[in-house]
């Protein structure tokens, strides 16, 4: 497909990907991909000019037919296109092959076109396991040892009828949508629940429970309780 360099189409990397070695790929570009579909971006304006030419002439030339015929809505535009304006167009233009053979692929069926029109968005999974889309919060559930990790990456997959998917490493994440997202605080962030304290609590004389500048004082007084402390020095050398 020969295009120009519409961010639709194509749009170079940024650094960041440069240094990754990843190719940057518009949600255009990765159906034709899928499609088996090879996007050639023109460098110059003179490289797309026949198209250019033949769209500009459609677009003149259309807009007075339509209005000479008296047709100002959709219907009855799409009508004269199929009746009139294409049959009288190819008719005028249209070429025949140079061999009659057909090349085209076979058309994908509804399952396999459902997985590539589709908008896919890559998103980052918070602390909390919640994903944000849209200004809308996708609470990802717990699925045991296969569960998509927190800070992990994951795909967004949207449909026109208003789909949604999310997908970690090619396979569907169970989720649901939740109005807002819970507020934690540092003491207590989501990756770290803190675990209540089950074994027996210390006593009051534990060290523990006492002052720094206390403890000296405790440790005097339970040297006074065992008695005088004994030192033994070795016996001194006689000349």
């Amino acid at each position: 497909m020969y295009t120009d360099w519409k961010t639709v189409y194509v749009k170079e990397a940024s650094e960041q990907q440069l240094l990754r070695g990843e190719v940057s790929v518009t949600q255009f570009g990765r159906m034709c991909e899928r499609l088996g579909i090879r996007i050639i971006a023109a460098n110059s304006p003179q490289a797309k000019g026949r198209v250019e030419r033949n769209h500009g002439t459609h677009q003149d030339r259309l807009v007075k037919k339509l209005r000479r015929k008296k047709i100002a809505d959709h219907v009855g535009a799409n009508e004269y296109l199929k009746s009139e304006y294409l049959p009288e167009h190819n008719l005028r233009f249209a070429h025949e092959a140079a061999s009659p053979e057909d090349y085209h692929h076979k058309k994908p069926n509804r399952a396999a076109l459902d997985e590539i029109f589709r908008l896919e968005t890559e998103r980052v999974i918070g602390n909390d396991w919640v994903v944000r889309y849209g200004n809308r919060f996708l609470q990802v559930n717990r699925q045991g040892n296969h569960q998509a990790p927190a800070k992990g990456k994951v795909a967004v997959c949207e449909w026109p009828d208003g789909r949604l998917e999310i997908r970690y490493r090619g396979q569907k994440v169970l989720w649901k949508e939740i109005a807002e997202r819970l507020q934690h605080t540092e003491r207590d962030p989501p990756s770290k629940v803190p675990i209540p304290y089950r074994g027996t609590p210390p006593t009051s004389s534990h060290p523990w429970r006492q002052r720094y500048d206390g403890m000296p004082v405790q440790g005097a007084a339970r040297r006074l309780a065992r008695g005088p402390e004994i030192i033994l020095t070795p016996p001194c050398a006689t000349p």
